[in-house]
């Protein structure tokens, strides 16, 4: 295999986003991603500006291999929590070739301490079944049911 850079990157990343929808959520190519492309582009462009997302994108010589995000946000204070800052991991994605060997788990590393570095205690993702595996071994616990409200 050819060696994989792992780097903070900014470009592409509507692309980046949608293509790990689609896969790690078998959205058929058939389904109009075009709000999502359309937001996702306008989301990247505001939060990059005041420090709001990270992202980490892995890639060889020759292309894309997998990234992870994370996004920075604050809730009131409370007493197990008094700090109120939090972080939410999103699209972690590894190229189908590059996965179980490390590339996750090494971007992982790099968001956590992201987090850590903005003083964030409280990080939360949603976990696929495929990736549920590294994150446990990272130590995230399962932590209760959230609901929506829709």
């Amino acid at each position: 295999m050819a060696s994989v850079f792992i780097e903070p990157n900014k470009a592409g990343l509507t692309t980046i986003c949608i293509e790990a929808l689609q896969t790690d959520y078998k959205i058929s190519d058939m389904v109009d991603m075009s709000l999502v492309e359309k937001e996702a582009a306008r989301y990247y462009g505001n939060c990059f500006a005041d420090e709001r997302h990270v992202i980490y994108v892995a890639h060889t010589e020759t292309g894309f291999v997998g990234c992870g995000g994370i996004s920075f946000y604050e809730i009131m204070p409370t007493y197990n929590h008094p700090s109120g800052k939090c972080a939410y991991i999103i699209n972690m994605y590894t190229s189908p070739l590059y996965r179980k060997q490390g590339v996750a788990t090494q971007i992982l590393d790099l968001l956590v301490k992201a987090a850590q570095k903005h003083g964030v205690r409280k990080i939360s993702l949603e976990a696929t079944k495929k990736g549920r595996g590294i994150y446990e071994k990272y130590g995230f616990v399962q932590s209760g049911y959230e609901m929506e409200y829709k």
